[in-house]
């Protein structure tokens, strides 16, 4: 259903020319492991960690979960989080691996509505906030990292036109932005999906049909996915500058900033983009023990382990995303360049899980036909 993370980072690096994220687990990376999978039996030594494909983590930081528990992990890649959760579907009950990470506040009632995982109370989550336990009667799931969906703008354009940048979603909708705005297709794109959801949150289901029938009046432009929309279309990154891109705001992650700055050479002293705060809609993502799993035992350990505080520390500058244990420190890049919402626009997964289709049928009826 969407672009990831990952995918976002490894486009803007390679718009600038270097290459990001090496040192994923995966089938090819001798960290992982080997075979085709976790071995029946508790004598197992992989675990096998199904995932889209923003998972990344340090070479070290799975090495020292090899030595803490005797288990290596291996990284089955899965394409984009829906399809990811498609094939677990599909394999429900006979799961390829041992842990699914990534499903997230979008898609959470369809993972858990088809029974995927078995209840696992993770170590640990005496130090993750209450309110990202969205199943905490049960700890069918474990929540392992939050982002922020938002406008990201690009400063310069703003600066030589002597305007300021929007700051909320009523701002977008204003003559000011006219024909400023490329977002991601809601139907396609897990920003896009978020972006929507956001103006659901912030206008209601009895206004946000209106709120996106101004934007559409206001020039609002749609693209199939991510990697368009900020590399070819946003004139603030790397990729787009390279593009002669037109449009100066786009639907991104609070987390885009740091990217521009941290692949960069030489590092600016202030990101070239910014993020509209008041338009960030907040994403959790998950992990869970996969029903029927071959190596219980160490898929346990994994989920103990993702919460801990060496994995949550290595996130930020890995996948660009925000840990949930409260003991996690965060690098001073992520918080010097990022952007952290304040009140992010947040919809219960029981609201999402009943009506998400109708909302993205209504949204494209209204913005794309």
């Amino acid at each position: 259903m969407s672009t990831t993370q990952k995918a976002a980072v490894a486009a803007v690096a390679a718009a600038l020319g270097v290459t990001a994220l090496a040192g994923c687990g995966s089938s090819d990376d001798p960290a992982s492991g080997s075979g085709s999978g976790s071995t029946k039996g508790s004598g197992s030594k992989t675990v096998t960690l199904v995932s889209h494909d923003s998972f990344n983590a340090s070479k070290d930081v799975l090495k020292e979960f090899t030595r803490e528990t005797g288990y290596t992990v291996k990284v089955l890649e899965s394409g984009d989080a829906g399809a990811a959760l498609n094939q677990e579907i599909l394999t429900k009950g006979s799961p390829r691996g041992d842990v699914f990470f990534g499903v997230d506040n979008t898609l959470l009632s369809r993972a858990l509505d088809n029974g995927l995982f078995t209840p696992y109370e993770a170590k640990g989550l005496d130090r993750v906030p209450a309110d990202v336990q969205l199943d905490a009667d049960k700890h069918r799931v474990t929540p392992v990292d939050t982002g922020d969906i938002c406008v990201n703008y690009d400063k310069k354009y703003f600066a030589d036109k002597k305007l300021a940048p929007p700051k909320t979603f009523a701002d977008l909708a204003k003559p000011a932005y006219k024909d400023l705005l490329v977002t991601e297709n809601a139907a396609t794109s897990s920003p896009g999906l978020g972006f929507l959801l956001g103006t659901v949150a912030t206008f209601g289901e009895d206004g946000y049909q209106d709120y996106w029938k101004k934007l559409k009046d206001n020039g609002v432009k749609v693209v199939d996915g991510w990697e368009q929309a900020y590399n070819e279309e946003f004139s603030g990154s790397a990729g787009g500058k390279k593009a002669k891109a037109d449009r100066p705001l786009v639907v991104s992650y609070a987390s885009s900033p740091p990217v521009e700055v941290l692949y960069a050479d030489p590092q600016p002293k202030t990101a070239p983009t910014g993020v509209a705060t008041g338009t960030c809609f907040r994403q959790i993502e998950f992990a869970g023990l996969l029903d029927g799993a071959k190596n219980e035992a160490g898929g346990k350990a994994l989920l103990d382990f993702l919460i801990g505080k060496k994995f949550q520390e290595d996130m930020p500058l890995t996948m660009f995303v925000s840990p949930v244990a409260k003991d996690a420190k965060v690098p001073e890049l992520f918080t010097k360049f990022g952007a952290t919402a304040d009140k992010p626009a947040t919809v219960a997964p029981d609201a999402i899980a009943e009506n998400r289709e109708q909302w993205v049928q209504s949204w494209s009826s209204l913005v794309v036909k």
